[in-house]
C-alpha cells in the first residue's frame, strides 16, 4: 500500500508543493509548527533514513538546505531547523522549519488546524524566495 506521501507525489492527494525535481519533492506540512514548515521527501518510497541510498539522501539534504535558505529569506528567520523524526508517515521525510527559538522545533506546538489561506500564503512566499535564489526550474507554479 502506498504511503500518504507517495499519494501526494502521484497527485492523488493535495499538497502545496514548493520544490519538484526528478528525485525529490518538498511541500508544506498540513500541521506546521511555524509558517513555512516544509517536508523534503524522496520520490522513492523508503521508510527509514538509514536504508536510503547515500546519493539520494545527499540530494534530500541538498534540497533541504535550499528550502532552508528560502525560508530564511521568506520569513526572516534567524535559523532553520532540520529534523528527521520518521514516526508519523512510513516514508522518509525531512522537516525543514524556520525558527527563532528552540521551542520552534517542538512538535507538540504544531497547528493541526491551520487556515488554508495561511498555508497558501506561506507556500507562495517560500516559492517566491526560492525563485529569487535562482531555483525557478524546480519551483512549481502555485
Amino acid at each position: 500500500m502506498p504511503s500518504p506521501f507517495s499519494l501526494i507525489i502521484a497527485g492523488e492527494l493535495p499538497a502545496r508543493f514548493v520544490w519538484q525535481d526528478d528525485e525529490v519533492v518538498a511541500f508544506l506540512t498540513i500541521a506546521p509548527i511555524r509558517p513555512g514548515h516544509a517536508l523534503v521527501v524522496p520520490r522513492a518510497e523508503v521508510d527509514n533514513w538509514q536504508d536510503v541510498d547515500a546519493s539520494l539522501f545527499a540530494q534530500c539534504a541538498g534540497v533541504a538546505q535550499k528550502i532552508g535558505q528560502g525560508q530564511q529569506r521568506a520569513f526572516h528567520a534567524p535559523r532553520v531547523g532540520l529534523i528527521i523524526a520518521g514516526l508519523e508517515v512510513p516514508h522518509l521525510h525531512l522537516h525543514v522549519i524556520p525558527m527563532w527559538q528552540m521551542a520552534d522545533l517542538d512538535f507538540a506546538r504544531a497547528n493541526h488546524n491551520p487556515k488554508p489561506s495561511d498555508l497558501d500564503d506561506a507556500a507562495e512566499r517560500l516559492r517566491g524566495a526560492l525563485r529569487e535564489l535562482g531555483y525557478s526550474a524546480e519551483v512549481p507554479a502555485g
